[in-house]
């Protein structure tokens, strides 16, 4: 068979084949699609002649269909979903019967995965989420359209073409483990003595932590970079480091890890903390659908977590 020439293709000859397929009827199809059934006749004309195979043929008052046709209609049928998914209008997202995969780009804060992953599954069972890094390189991706959703701290300006929704500032808070030699004396002397292990949140960014100059009254010393949050409790909980985090970042883990929340003893500047997304995808309602579940579920756990880590549960510099 020659090759086809895909600009002579009309879409609405497989969308006619694929009827057919289903119900081997032309008066049956012309129903179901809204023609007429010489037009049905005609399509499968043109279709047969373009493909140059019978497709289906008449046999015993119904419509049977070739080898070849059995053959391509597995494939034509998702390639007619996937076009129905792309051309339909925003508001026919359904989240129930919806099997999108989303891509979400932030840290690794286990309890917002744990509660978004909870109601997605209650609301959109066949959807999946694809959780990514924080240091990933979100703004080229998310142009791209190779991420859904992204969330970091620090960088004062987006790129053109994303768009953002600004959180309310976090709480800085030191973790150590609970006999940690520092937590018998906290305050300045043991911010400086004892080493420090700081999370990249980017491949060319670091923490948004302020970094002091070494001579500096409130300078630490970080002797460990890694390059995400996850696993960061248990470390703590068999060294002698300091890690300061915003609150939520363990609030849910120091009584599994046996840690020490204790307020830092130098000033620490607040940090712009924002979730962000293509502007393209501002308004598909699959994308306002997730950020939605997302944000609200990030706004309450940062709630609870500034709550769980505030006065009397913080030990205070002597």
């Amino acid at each position: 068979m020659n090759e086809i020439d895909l600009h002579r293709v009309d879409l609405n000859l497989l969308v006619v084949f694929e009827s057919l397929m289903e119900t081997r009827s032309v008066t049956a199809t012309a129903e179901q699609i809204g023609r007429t059934q010489s037009a049905v006749s005609h399509s499968l004309a043109r279709l047969r002649d373009q493909l140059q195979d019978p497709l289906l043929v008449r046999v015993g008052g119904t419509m049977q269909p070739s080898p070849f046709a059995v053959l391509i209609v597995e494939d034509v049928r998702p390639i007619l979903r996937s076009i129905r998914r792309v051309i339909a209008p925003r508001g026919l997202f359904d989240p129930a019967t919806s099997d999108r995969v989303f891509r979400i780009a932030m840290p690794t804060l286990t309890k917002i995965i744990a509660e978004v992953s909870a109601r997605v599954e209650a609301e959109a069972p066949g959807v999946k989420i694809e959780w990514l890094p924080a240091h990933y390189d979100v703004y080229a991706a998310l142009s791209e359209g190779l991420i859904d959703l992204a969330h970091l701290g620090g960088e004062p300006r987006l790129p053109e073409g994303l768009a953002q929704q600004v959180m309310e500032p976090f709480s800085w808070v030191t973790f150590a483990r609970q006999d940690h030699p520092a937590c018998e004396a906290w305050g300045l002397d043991a911010w400086r003595k004892y080493p420090h292990i700081m999370v990249n949140v980017t491949r060319s960014r670091s923490n948004p932590f302020p970094v002091t100059p070494q001579d500096g009254a409130g300078a630490r010393r970080v002797t460990a970079m890694i390059g995400d949050s996850a696993g960061v409790a248990s470390l703590l909980a068999k060294s002698d480091f300091l890690a300061t985090f915003p609150a939520m970042l363990l609030a849910w883990d120091m009584e599994a890890f046996g840690l020490r929340a204790m307020k830092p003893p130098v000033d620490l500047d607040p940090v712009l903390v924002r979730f962000f997304w293509s502007s393209r995808l501002a308004n598909d309602a699959g994308s306002i659908w997730l950020r939605s579940i997302v944000i609200e579920a990030y706004r309450h756990m940062q709630c609870d977590a500034e709550q769980r880590l505030s006065g009397t549960a913080l030990l205070q510099p002597g």
